[in-house]
């Protein structure tokens, strides 16, 4: 297909462009909800583009659209370009340069993928038959995230379908992992307020230990997994912070744990909530002190489409670039592609990206790198869906 051929060609031209890119955004990166050059910066490279632009959607999201020459399906790409509040030690010639702020998971990527990508197919227009929606979303790191309002604002109106990647810095660079069904988790958060009463360290019998009930009920959550849960299905029950503020021979009144759950089916995550309840409640009571739990639901699980993941999977085998396609496990981390997902028919899929020759990072990390010829890999597969999904549905 002479489609194909130009669409790799032009992105190898583009590439180094592609590259750049990424590293203007990973030099001056953005909190979730705090997002202002950035979606300028998206805003104005498609409006070069002659793209139609619509900006502040759902919040500070850019939604972008490219029609082709021809009548046809309309699809939408997402890339998310917020980042994380870490401070970055790569030392990389473009670090940085907001401290406390950096790209550590990718949307840096994601984000010059999408416009490369965009680019590129701008100068094939005459050969689109239908419409390409370029959505760039703001605060997926941060609940409730972007995807739901922007969503909520139209950014999928007329769509048909949708496609998404996510870089992955610990898959190896030419790999694409794809899942039906169930990828990622849908993931929780909560607070434990405990209310006891604080006194000399000299005299416990005095007091209603905070630090005490709060290591109990940190034991006492695991029995949910453990003994609750079914076996065959997953599910986390994680506390990521104890605080109980105190000098050394002060029993402390208060105390607060906060943590996350991870979940992929409704019924187990109700079950979790129930529980914690109980547990909460009841191991308070039994030491004559009051405790609150605050649950708070984020991204639903991320269920992929079976037609189109198979549709990509199958496609991203002929890619250039691409050197293996596998079944991915699933993922307890989240992600609010979930939400597309629950509007149109779609999938989500991960694109090796790890760097040769030096330690590799998990994402979140403040040495956190990617190899930025994972990008380019990542455009080829998008762009293919973009002209295969226009072909079989003129």
């Amino acid at each position: 297909m002479k489609e194909k051929d130009l669409l790799y060609g032009n992105l190898d031209d583009t590439y180094e462009e592609i590259a750049a890119i990424r590293r203007h955004l990973h030099r001056h990166p953005e909190l979730s909800f705090q997002e202002k050059e950035t979606p300028e910066y998206i805003a104005a490279f498609h409006e070069k583009l002659g793209h139609r632009v619509r900006t502040n959607v759902g919040g500070n999201g850019v939604v972008a659209y490219l029609e082709g020459a021809n009548p046809g399906p309309t699809i939408a790409l997402r890339a998310d370009f917020d980042a994380l509040p870490i401070q970055e030690e790569t030392d990389l010639p473009f670090q940085s340069e907001n401290p406390g702020v950096m790209h550590a998971c990718g949307h840096d990527g994601h984000t010059a993928t999408l416009l490369g990508l965009a680019k590129v197919l701008n100068g094939m227009k005459e050969d689109l038959a239908g419409t390409v929606v370029f959505i760039h979303q703001h605060a997926e790191e941060m609940i409730p995230g972007g995807a739901k309002p922007m969503i909520e604002d139209g950014c999928l109106d007329g769509v048909d379908v949708i496609f998404g990647t996510h870089l992955q810095a610990q898959v190896p660079l030419g790999e694409i992992r794809y899942r039906v069904g169930p990828l990622q988790a849908a993931a929780d958060f909560f607070d434990i307020h405990i209310q006891g009463k604080g006194g000399h360290g000299a005299s416990p019998h005095q007091t209603k230990d905070s630090i005490l009930i709060g290591s109990q009920l940190v034991t006492n959550l695991q029995q949910i997994v453990s003994r609750k849960v079914d076996p065959l299905d997953l599910a986390v029950v994680s506390v990521g912070s104890f605080e109980a503020k105190n000098a050394n021979n002060v029993i402390a009144d208060t105390a607060l744990l906060k943590g996350t759950v991870r979940t992929f089916d409704k019924k187990v995550q109700d079950l979790i909530e129930n529980e914690m309840e109980t547990i909460v409640a009841s191991t308070c009571a039994l030491s004559g002190a009051e405790g609150v739990l605050n649950y708070q639901r984020g991204y639903p699980a991320l269920v992929n489409h079976a037609e189109e993941t198979a549709f990509v999977a199958e496609l991203a085998k002929e890619v250039p670039g691409v050197k293996e396609v596998t079944e991915s496990p699933k993922i307890m981390g989240g992600e609010d592609f979930s939400y597309y997902l629950q509007h149109v028919k779609g999938t989500f899929f991960f694109t090796g990206a790890e760097v040769i020759g030096k330690p590799t990072y998990p994402h979140h990390h403040p040495k956190f790198d990617i190899d930025e010829r994972g990008l380019l890999i990542a455009a080829k597969v998008l762009g293919t869906a973009v002209l295969d999904y226009m072909a079989e549905n003129k």
